[in-house]
C-alpha cells in the first residue's frame, strides 16, 4: 500500500526558513518522480515544485523559485522542500505527491 507521510510544517516568521519532509513507502520510490503542492485557505491545491527520480532535474513554480529548494535521499525514500526568505503568502497545508498519490500533508504558518 502507498504511504506519503509529510512532517516538519510550523510556524515561522517571514524572512525565515524551514524544512518539510515526505517518507514514502509501498512503491519503488527510486523510479518515480515527486512533487510537493499546497493548499492555501480558500485557495486550490497548486503545484510547487518537482524532481526526477534521480534528482537530474528540478521544476519550480514562478512564486517559490530562487526561494524553495526540493531535494531527494532515495536510500531514505525521502523528498524534501527547503524554504527560505518565507512570506505571508507561502502560508498553506503542503502536501507531497507520488504515483498520484497524496500524503496528509503538514501545515505551514508564516506570520509575525
Amino acid at each position: 500500500q502507498v504511504q506519503l507521510v509529510e512532517s516538519g510544517g510550523g510556524l515561522v516568521q517571514p524572512g525565515g526558513s524551514l524544512s518539510v519532509s515526505c517518507v514514502a513507502s509501498g512503491f519503488a520510490f527510486a523510479s518515480y518522480a515527486m512533487s510537493w503542492y499546497r493548499q492555501a485557505p480558500g485557495k486550490e491545491r497548486e503545484w510547487v515544485a518537482s524532481i526526477t527520480a534521480t534528482s537530474s532535474r528540478r521544476n519550480y513554480s514562478d512564486s517559490v523559485k530562487g526561494r524553495f529548494t526540493i531535494s531527494r535521499v532515495n536510500a531514505k525514500k525521502t523528498v524534501y522542500l527547503q524554504m527560505n526568505s518565507l512570506k505571508p503568502e507561502d502560508t498553506a497545508v503542503y502536501y507531497c505527491n507520488g504515483l498520484g498519490w497524496w500524503g496528509q500533508g503538514t501545515q505551514v504558518t508564516v506570520s509575525s
